[in-house]
């Protein structure tokens, strides 16, 4: 963020990564709504983006750059902003995602160190996304499953975010890489507060849990299970497929976000309302900073 003046302020964030579904086109409506989110994250609201692009010269007679140039510009297009240039280089890996600057007022910005003990929890997408890349990718996700996840990887955090502003949210972040349990810990510990988390409310979408039962697991996800160990503290009916799911590394994730409980009823209703999903997941507590008490 870079502050302009006293009521403006730049949120300036980029992101971009190689594919992880085979349609070209998803992918680039993935890769651009994956960008935007952190503008959404904190409130803002996106001005323009920028595109970046890795790709093997070889193929660009394919016709495979057009397809996702364009669906990241028709994701642009759904959120309202132009789309005013960018960059490529020959690449033998295939990469793209977008440069994204928004604006702000600081005063009202939602940020990760805001929330306060006694807030609920609301997620808005369901995880499960990096197991289905990863099942992608060795040919074992069915294909209603990767149309759901597709589906919900391309969808805009904007409705989220407005409703969030419009009810006065404390905190928010958008739940990617270091997965649920990553990226609420750094809520925790920005916040000071500590988290009581019911994981049979969080919503996981269909069929992830059998797809990680038969090993289909990231990587960065057993990475971020075993971060979160030192802070997370699970109930003995969290079994092993629960925990993985709750810290699998997303790609285009929800929202967080971290609301007092005379709010969270008026801010459930309207993303309701709007047809975004809304779970309540738990709610902060006092405690040591990070601390995050997981029961089913």
């Amino acid at each position: 963020m870079y502050l302009i003046d006293e009521g403006r302020a730049l949120v300036v964030t980029l992101d971009f990564f190689t594919p992880i579904v085979d349609d070209a086109r998803d992918f680039g409506r993935i890769a651009a709504a994956n960008a935007l989110s952190d503008v959404y994250a904190m409130g803002g609201r996106p001005m323009f983006a920028l595109n970046l692009l890795s790709f093997p010269r070889e193929l660009l007679g394919e016709g495979l750059v057009e397809q996702i140039v364009r669906g990241g510009a028709e994701k642009a297009a759904e959120a309202g902003i132009p789309v005013l240039g960018g960059h490529s280089i020959d690449d033998p890996e295939p990469k793209f995602g977008m440069v994204v600057v928004g604006e702000v007022d600081p005063s009202r910005m939602l940020s990760n160190d805001r929330a306060r003990p006694g807030d609920a929890l609301i997620l808005t997408k369901p995880l499960g996304t990096g197991v289905v890349a990863t099942a992608v990718k060795a040919g074992a996700c069915p294909k209603d499953l990767l149309a759901e996840a597709t589906r919900v990887m391309a969808a805009l955090n904007r409705g989220a975010s407005e409703a969030a502003m419009a009810w006065d949210a404390h905190a928010a972040t958008d739940v990617t890489g270091y997965g649920l349990t990553g990226h609420l810990g750094n809520m925790l510990a920005a916040s000071g507060v500590a988290a009581r988390i019911q994981a049979g409310r969080v919503p996981l979408l269909s069929g992830v849990r059998e797809l990680v039962e038969s090993g289909h697991v990231p990587g960065g996800t057993r990475r971020n299970l075993a971060d979160a160990e030192p802070n997370a503290r699970y109930g003995p009916e969290v079994d092993e497929p629960l925990r993985i799911l709750l810290s699998d590394a997303q790609t285009s994730g929800g929202l967080l976000i971290a609301i007092g409980p005379e709010g969270a009823e008026n801010l459930q209703a309207a993303l309701e309302e709007a047809g975004i999903m809304a779970a309540r997941i738990g709610e902060l507590a006092e405690g040591p900073p990070g601390r995050i008490d997981i029961v089913l």
